[in-house]
């Protein structure tokens, strides 16, 4: 029975462990430093508030349409490699193209709804 795989799973879930428990203790450490500081629960609140970023409503838009030119650019490359026995680079490049040609069509769409 191989031992090396299961070194190698314990160090990596091990290590998970460690980064996880390592944010909760630094954040639990700012927390009662700024309570040590005075700082009031609103005082806390609107700090966390700033650092979030604000969130595009059309970024699920833009990555549904990247996603779904890609999934298209596969079905099109294997069918072209199958129907023409073209070799097995032609589906990437396909991928690619089809990924870049949907963030086109995102921008597009999103320059049309921006204008009105």
């Amino acid at each position: 029975m191989p031992v090396g795989p299961a070194i190698v799973s314990i160090f990596f879930f091990s290590c998970i462990v460690f980064i996880w428990g390592g944010m909760i203790l630094a954040r639990h450490k700012e927390r009662m430093t700024m309570i040590e500081k005075g700082l009031k629960a609103e005082d806390i609140k609107s700090l966390y508030e700033r650092g979030l970023r604000r969130s595009n409503p059309r970024t699920p838009l833009m990555w549904g349409i990247v996603f779904t030119a890609v999934g298209l650019a596969a079905l099109v490359g294997i069918a072209l490699t199958n129907w023409y026995q073209l070799e097995e680079g032609v589906v990437p490049g396909l991928m690619a193209l089809f990924g870049g040609l949907g963030l086109i069509l995102f921008y597009t769409i999103a320059g049309k709804q921006d204008s009105r």
